[in-house]
């Protein structure tokens, strides 16, 4: 049995990426660790959007933020230092990665770790209308030569 894409539509042009992109965010589903918030904030040359996760215990050196094509992924892995004896142990040391999908022309600005929240700037310059008129050409196979 054939399955019918979803994105088959003969009005869908140029869009053959969207369904693996949808299908790659069904499965990236992480869970809700570490919580985090998604701002957007005016700017005058776009907007800004904020990523903000709540990272309580992680040093700079114990996250990692990259990207790779159109996915960023931030990671953070603790040291955990095996001189310490804990009577109650309610932070959790655990590793975790996130990951997001960026869209088209979407870039990292920075990043800062302030009071256990590590802040993700993205940038997403605002976009420019743009009209083009197309020229209509002859058709090589409607040329008549003339008799």
């Amino acid at each position: 049995m054939n399955s019918m894409s979803r994105f088959a539509s003969p009005l869908l042009l140029g869009f053959e990426d969207l369904e693996r992109i949808v299908d790659t965010i069904s499965r990236n589903t992480t869970g809700g660790y570490p919580p985090y918030n998604i701002e957007k904030i005016p700017s005058g040359e776009g907007v800004i959007l904020r990523i903000t996760l709540a990272v309580a215990g992680f040093s700079n050196d114990e996250l990692d933020i990259s990207v790779e094509g159109r996915q960023l992924r931030v990671e953070g892995r603790q040291i955990n230092d095996g001189d310490r004896e804990f009577l109650h142990r309610g932070i959790a040391a655990r590793q975790f990665r996130k990951q997001f999908l960026l869209a088209d022309g979407i870039e990292v600005a920075g990043a800062e770790l302030d009071n256990g929240l590590l802040s993700i700037d993205l940038v997403k310059p605002t976009p420019q209308a743009v009209t083009r008129r197309i020229e209509i050409g002859k058709s090589k196979r409607d040329v008549r030569q003339s008799v």
